[in-house]
């Protein structure tokens, strides 16, 4: 896998001994990836991230893993905060929902298979803490996206995907148990099970605790 080094300077140190122990995906959500590309490098966005895949399958490295990209922003996942300091961020060109929302590219999508599976090689990330901009900020990002393939990536083992099954959904069990078992805030519960629907079942996303939600939850919780 050729990387391209495109240095950023929107980064700063990790906390002294941290681990990376997760694995954040990104779109753009802008018009080209030469202008994510500049934003992404430009001091004044204050946005960066680790490496950035074009459509074309071209992969760039913007900040080294040794140091904090400034590319979660406000989030929490499991409990913690401080997303950029133990995280890896990736962000994959797409115009999101904004400029014409498309699914992602199978160069693309190769790219990130190999440079996700040399990530997680490298670093102690569960499969529960491969998580999308929208897991970890729900009630304000909403990408990758429904059009982003993770069952493709599940089932390469990078992730985790659940088969539903209804008679496994655990009796009294609620969205919000279930989502903070997985790692989601729950301080709004109706945008984080909008931001399951959309990581998980994407033919339906109204952000309704339905059964067929909770049984993903629950298969999901099974196997995290």
């Amino acid at each position: 896998m050729k990387i391209i080094d495109h240095p950023s300077p929107n980064f700063d140190q990790r906390p002294e001994g941290m681990a990376i122990d997760m694995l954040v995906l990104h779109y753009t959500g802008m018009p080209s990836g030469g202008a994510a590309l500049q934003r992404m490098c430009d001091a004044a966005a204050k946005v960066g991230c680790h490496y950035f895949i074009e459509e074309g399958g071209e992969v760039y490295r913007l900040v080294g893993e040794e140091f904090r990209a400034w590319h979660a922003g406000v989030s929490f996942w499991r409990g913690e905060t401080d997303i950029n300091g133990r995280s890896i961020g990736i962000e994959l060109q797409n115009p999101g929902h904004e400029f014409g929302y498309r699914d992602f590219s199978e160069a693309q999508m190769l790219a990130l298979e190999d440079l996700a599976a040399d990530i997680i090689g490298r670093h102690p990330i569960p499969p529960g803490n491969l998580v999308g901009h929208s897991d970890i900020a729900p009630a304000r990002k909403m990408d990758p996206g429904e059009r982003f393939d993770w069952r493709r990536l599940a089932e390469k083992d990078i992730g985790l995907w659940p088969e539903p099954d209804s008679n496994a959904i655990p009796e009294g069990a609620s969205a919000g148990g279930l989502l903070a078992a997985l790692g989601y805030s729950t301080t709004d519960v109706t945008a984080a099970v909008t931001a399951f629907q959309r990581r998980f079942r994407t033919q339906s996303i109204d952000g309704r605790a339905d059964a067929e939600t909770l049984a993903l939850m629950a298969a999901l919780v099974a196997r995290s």
